[in-house]
């Protein structure tokens, strides 16, 4: 059974006058790495910044002038592969230096999730990069779900949200994008057909449902998933967004 998503001009105009008032330096810098994959950067401590970053932001506020957004503009930032390597107990680890910025909600559950997930990209000799590399050079919409499914499976703490979340922060996807609270809201007060919330949205096949209707609204605007992405959520932020804490 296919459904038909039936999109209008008026509905093309809502995505494009979203994006055109979002056009802050936190979009800008999506258009630069997700779309025309510019100083995409592929590594273990970058990959290590990034898990980090997930586990936080499923847990709480990430705007620019959050805790976390300050967290993760520290230079040099604190957990790196050295370091993870040259720890005896990388989950204690993790929880000191995150309480050690104040970093105390649900810091157990999020360090125990980060050294789960370290361990086993260590016990498969990183062949993660091989899958991240992949991305860099594709614009497949397929081979985006595909990977991003996987993590989500493999990957403690992520959901199909997260998985997303990971990818899109290293720049490697355009089309799956993550889809959280403020992504519902704006969409039920666009009039999305059904009326979503976040809950539903960790079982794969309704993921996949909100996700297609989005690429196919993003396709008849002509405007990449991952630039409305960018506008919605900067939208929540009053211009917070600048050149300086621009993070991701």
């Amino acid at each position: 059974m296919n459904i038909n998503w039936d999109i209008s001009r008026i509905d093309i105009e809502k995505v494009k006058k979203i994006v055109t008032k979002n056009e802050n330096p936190f979009l800008r810098a999506r258009q630069l790495r997700n779309v025309e994959k510019q100083n995409i950067v592929i590594n273990k401590d970058r990959i290590i910044k990034t898990m980090i970053m997930c586990l936080l932001t499923s847990q709480q506020r990430s705007g620019p002038n959050s805790s976390v957004g300050q967290f993760l503009r520290l230079e040099p930032f604190p957990i790196t592969i050295k370091n993870l390597a040259s720890v005896n107990n990388v989950e204690g680890f993790i929880k000191d230096t995150l309480q050690q910025s104040n970093l105390t909600r649900y810091v157990n559950r999020i360090s125990s999730f980060f050294a789960s997930n370290y361990v086993k990209i260590v016990e498969k000799n990183w062949t993660l990069i091989n899958d991240l590399e992949e991305l860099k050079i594709s614009d497949s919409k397929i081979k985006e779900r595909n990977i991003a499914d996987n993590l989500a499976n493999d990957f403690n703490g992520f959901g199909p949200k997260q998985a997303r979340n990971f990818l899109q922060a290293l720049g490697l996807t355009k089309y799956e994008i993550p889809i959280d609270s403020r992504i519902t809201t704006w969409l039920n007060d666009f009039g999305f057909p059904v009326t979503l919330t976040s809950s539903p949205l960790g079982d794969k096949g309704y993921y996949h449902f909100v996700s297609d209707g989005i690429q196919e609204l993003c396709e008849k605007a002509e405007i990449y998933p991952c630039l409305l992405d960018a506008a919605i959520f900067s939208s929540f932020d009053n211009d917070e967004w600048t050149e300086e804490n621009t993070i991701f």
